[in-house]
């Protein structure tokens, strides 16, 4: 798994970018599942309007934002759906990566089972709400170490060049002004597994 230093990188942008290719894996209720991140986006703690943690912001839900980089950072959108984020940086600088979408490796057989489809497609894990079901992650697993033994990251090697790295603005943030134009959000270039928003 990745060590620990590297979610302590100070400037969460780059640590978005070099997440990509690396491998997300979870290991919950004895199912053993991974994929390759294949999207992210960089939320840049107290200065970003898109964060929550914008302002200085440090309540019951961001709380884990604000603990030494290395930890999940999970909440819940529109009533049902889970999103992962990595907290990055060091104690007190509340910064994260959003996992956008992820290319099914191990444990497909279980993703499919909880996501309630049949077949291998990209619907599968190609949206931040969407890999979550599949991997078996939700508010539990808020604050966990990615560490430990539920969740990590790990690195087998996958060598991305340059030019198959796309960025542009992250999905969503419409209502943070200028900051909604920060070209923060990377994605594999002609990846099935990209979500679709601004995906091509």
């Amino acid at each position: 798994m990745l060590p620990e230093e590297f979610y302590h990188e100070q400037n969460v942008v780059k640590i978005a970018r070099s997440l990509l290719g690396k491998v997300l894996v979870s290991n919950i209720d004895d199912q053993y599942t991974s994929g390759i991140i294949v999207e992210t986006e960089a939320y840049s703690g107290q200065n970003d309007r898109a964060s929550h943690a914008f302002g200085d912001r440090n309540t019951n839900r961001t709380g884990v934002m604000y603990q030494p980089g290395g930890r999940a950072y999970v909440y819940l959108i529109y009533g049902m759906y889970h999103l992962l984020n990595v907290v990055t940086n060091v104690e007190g600088k509340p910064d994260a990566v959003l996992i956008r979408a992820i290319e099914p490796l191990d444990g497909i057989e279980h993703m499919l089972k909880r996501i309630k489809q049949q077949k291998l497609t990209p619907k599968l894990t190609n949206g931040p709400g969407k890999l979550t079901i599949a991997l078996g992650i939700n508010l539990e697993h808020y604050g966990v170490s990615l560490l430990g033994n539920f969740l990590c990251i790990e690195d087998r090697g996958i060598i991305l060049k340059d030019e198959q790295i796309a960025s542009g603005p992250r999905v969503g943030v419409e209502y943070a002004a200028e900051d909604a134009l920060r070209p923060w959000r990377f994605w594999v270039k002609n990846n099935p597994f990209v979500s679709k928003v601004r995906g091509k």
